[in-house]
């Protein structure tokens, strides 16, 4: 087992109780350890770090968890970065959903403007991040799940010398989806998922060895009236009959692109409003596990579920413990991993973990009636980590006009300068001019 230390940007985030619940399922491989929760709110810190303590003692691991605000000291001489961190938190996520559907445009956390935003907020703290990891630890590695997490990582890769993975369970959670809406045993549904964080698409997809589109296709036709099939597992069906691959949930946003734009304009309150909501109940909550000798989170009063950043915490261990597994990750299409797109890239693809860190296998193609929305957002992103990182307003809008949801300059235009005065306080000057 391996000692490091790891510091967890974002350590007193709704998700940090989860997270912590995660690294002390995979307790024994850590043992020895020492995590530095980081973050903006001190009586947050130490609410998570009080309870993680007492998960980890109920389980007799020797894990030494600090809390600080001061970044900088947090981060010396860790081995390894967890980045799961939202800047202007859950208020700026309103504007990033509400904002943009003012403009006729889908607004939404990683998908458009919203995601765009989102990127440029993430991104100008990386920033810094990488000038303090530079000083103070730069043997560090990032794991990380700041979304949208193929643009944080582009950036990354792109202007930095810093080891990056960023990661996602969508690969694993869209399959379930499917199994779901399918009516198939997912312990047999297999799938290998490649593209673009939050759009990608089956290569491989097996049920009990033999192939499972024929049984997906004759679901669809079996289910596509039933009533008790709910619209959205409804979409993914269809998408996938047709298509004849497992799409990423987030594809809604482009193949039914005006009924949902639509149904998010009619809701009263959007997604993030709907979490402030919520929140109250998950502090509460973690307040009570903090005073258990045994802490036992609830997945229905915890954000996300009981264990959070389960994959980054996975993948951390096979690398530091050597292991070599293999699993879905963002990084650099080295190698030409995924066919028909540039080295320099961030995909989502399986790669092996291990002392050397991240290597992404070899891929299937994706066929061509599936490639191109996804050489549409490979270019964006690519315009979206650059703009992040030195751009201005002009080469922002010009990204946002490249995305296809937004698609013309009126739009991108007007959205740009609504959302970037609305998250000034978080932006570099150069993007507001």
């Amino acid at each position: 087992m391996a000692r490091i230390k790891l510091a967890y940007l974002g350590g007193g985030s709704t998700r940090g109780a989860g997270t912590m619940a995660s690294l002390i399922w995979n307790g024994e491989d850590f043992d020895g350890s020492e995590v530095v929760l980081i973050d903006l709110d001190e009586d947050r810190l130490e609410l998570v770090r009080g309870l993680a303590q007492r998960m980890a003692k109920a389980r007799g691991l020797d894990l030494t968890i600090t809390a600080t605000t001061d970044r900088r000291a947090g981060l010396t001489d860790c081995d390894a970065v967890l980045s799961s961190f939202r800047p202007g938190g859950f208020a700026a996520r309103v504007f990033d959903e509400k904002i943009p559907l003012r403009h006729d445009v889908i607004g939404q956390e990683t998908q458009g403007p919203g995601g765009f935003f989102m990127a440029l907020r993430a991104i100008n703290v990386i920033r810094d991040v990488r000038a303090d990891m530079a000083d103070v630890c730069p043997q560090g590695r990032i794991y990380n799940y700041t979304n949208p997490v193929n643009v944080v990582a582009q950036a990354v890769t792109r202007f930095t010398d810093i080891p990056i993975v960023s990661l996602c369970e969508g690969p694993i959670y869209f399959t379930d989806l499917i199994a779901e809406a399918a009516e198939l045993d997912r312990s047999l549904l297999q799938t290998t998922m490649v593209g673009l964080n939050h759009g990608c698409w089956s290569v491989e997809h097996t049920y009990d060895g033999g192939d499972a589109i024929p049984l997906i296709r004759e679901a669809w036709e079996r289910r596509k009236n039933d009533p008790t099939l709910d619209k959205e597992h409804g979409r993914l069906l269809h998408l996938a009959a047709l298509m004849g691959a497992v799409p990423a949930e987030y594809f809604r946003y482009y193949y039914y692109e005006d009924e949902v734009k639509a149904e998010l304009q009619a809701k009263p309150t959007t997604r993030a409003e709907d979490i402030l909501s919520w929140a109250p109940g998950y502090w509460q909550h973690y307040a009570e596990q903090a005073t258990e000798e045994v802490p036992e989170l609830d997945p229905k009063r915890s954000r996300g579920g009981i264990h959070e950043l389960e994959l980054a915490i996975d993948v951390m261990d096979s690398v530091v413990n050597d292991k070599g597994e293999v699993h879905p990750v963002n990084v650099p299409n080295t190698g030409g991993a995924l066919p028909g797109f540039p080295a320099e890239l961030v995909v989502e693809v399986t790669g092996r973990c291990d002392r050397d860190f991240v290597t992404p296998l070899p891929q299937k193609p994706l066929p061509a009636h599936l490639r191109g929305l996804i050489e549409s957002l490979a270019e964006y992103q690519w315009l979206a980590a650059e703009v992040a990182w030195h751009g201005g307003r002009r080469e922002g809008i010009q990204a946002l006009a490249a995305h296809p949801l937004v698609r013309t300059v009126t739009k991108a235009e007007a959205v740009y300068d609504e959302l970037a005065t609305a998250h000034r306080a978080y932006l570099p000057e150069r993007l507001l001019v």
